[in-house]
């Protein structure tokens, strides 16, 4: 048998077992960020594969599911004028993405940001990030807008998904 000798071992040789106190540790309260559920990485929504008129404003809402850590919006539109001679000649459509946020801000008519915006053109391809969700879904609008002239009504056709 091996004898260790030190400062550190004799004063531990002197202590009683009575001598020492357990503290349990600090007691923490999870929070929804801690409990793992369904996560849809990997996986991908098409919601939007559709051609529709815009006079004014069109508004496209969807929802990013909880537990998406990167969701990436992908996807083009093309744009184009069905009351003149040249049946399908390009037009120019603004492109927003905004949150919930942001779209309340824009229909009240108060300035804001986007999350992503695209001039008025008549062909756009978007690839953009949106923000993580945690336990709660979040929800995003697409927005055409035109803004030409009165009665200059132009259509969409757009191809939209979501990638998680």
């Amino acid at each position: 048998m091996v004898t260790v000798t030190g400062p550190m071992a004799d004063f531990l040789q002197r202590q009683k077992s009575s001598d020492i106190v357990t503290i349990e540790p600090t007691s923490r309260r999870s929070t929804t960020v801690d409990h793992v559920g369904n996560s849809p990485v990997g996986t991908s929504d098409a919601f939007l594969h559709k051609t529709f008129p815009v006079a004014n404003v069109v508004d496209v809402p969807f929802e990013i599911p909880p537990h998406a850590a990167n969701p990436q919006l992908r996807g083009t539109y093309h744009s184009f004028v069905t009351d003149t001679h040249e049946v399908g000649s390009p037009a120019d459509v603004e492109f927003l993405l905004l949150n919930e946020k942001q779209s309340s801000d824009f229909l009240s008519g108060r300035p804001g940001e986007a999350v992503f915006s695209a001039a008025d053109a008549p062909d756009q391809e978007v690839n953009t990030s949106m923000s993580p969700t945690f336990s709660k879904p979040a929800k995003y609008y697409l927005i055409f807008r035109n803004n030409s002239r009165p009665g200059g009504k132009k259509v969409v056709q757009a191809d939209f998904r979501v990638d998680f």
